[in-house]
């Protein structure tokens, strides 16, 4: 099955059993989901993500939660803005007060409560990337865009990734799939989390 059948063919059963969640329809992004915020919490149970000081986060919505429950566990965030436009922004949970934080999380507070920042002058420990689908063999498909590839691409360049740092998605259940075929400058995920479980990739 080529790349893009899995993304229809998830996108149409997420829709088809009503797993999917706002914004809707679902096809063309990555998916929001009923039980990204269990799928999150899960995350957060996981030593890498206890350990990080500094989580990258993707801004779409199924990974809001993540983007939240970072910021109130005090962890630094680095988010991508949409499509890069504007680069990367950092936010700061110790310049946030408690009762904004969840405003922070979402796209539109992300700007009013972070600033710019140069990969360059940040070190993240814990790279979180959306998905479409991913596969127990570590494969990964996002919307088809390459945005994520670009992200992890630009971070290592600059070498703001930390010699620790781990790739991981959020996903319901469904979006895991048999096999996904890479290709060289796909970057593969290290952990998958979903409401269910966690599925660590062994290489």
């Amino acid at each position: 099955m080529s790349k893009q059948n899995i993304r229809e063919r998830v996108w149409q059963l997420m829709e088809e059993k009503n797993i999917a969640a706002f914004p809707r329809p679902v096809y063309h992004r990555i998916p929001n989901f009923i039980g990204a915020q269990e799928a999150a919490q899960k995350l957060r149970e996981q030593p890498e993500f206890k350990s990080a000081k500094t989580v990258f986060c993707n801004p779409d919505a199924p990974q809001r939660y993540i983007r939240e429950i970072a910021l109130r566990d005090g962890k630094q965030l680095v988010m991508a803005t949409p499509k890069l436009r504007q680069g990367f922004l950092l936010i700061d949970p110790n310049s946030i007060s408690a009762s904004n934080i969840t405003e922070a999380a979402t796209i539109r507070g992300a700007f009013k409560y972070g600033h710019p920042v140069d990969p360059a002058n940040v070190t993240i420990d814990l790279f979180v990337a959306g998905s479409v689908a991913v596969s127990p063999n570590g494969g990964r498909l996002g919307k088809g865009t390459g945005y994520s590839d670009k992200e992890h691409s630009i971070l290592k360049d600059a070498k703001a990734l930390s010699p620790q740092a781990i790739v991981a998605t959020t996903v319901h259940d469904v979006q895991v799939v048999e096999n996904i075929s890479a290709n060289e400058w796909d970057v593969p995920i290290d952990v998958i989390v979903t409401p269910t479980r966690v599925i660590r990739i062994t290489k």
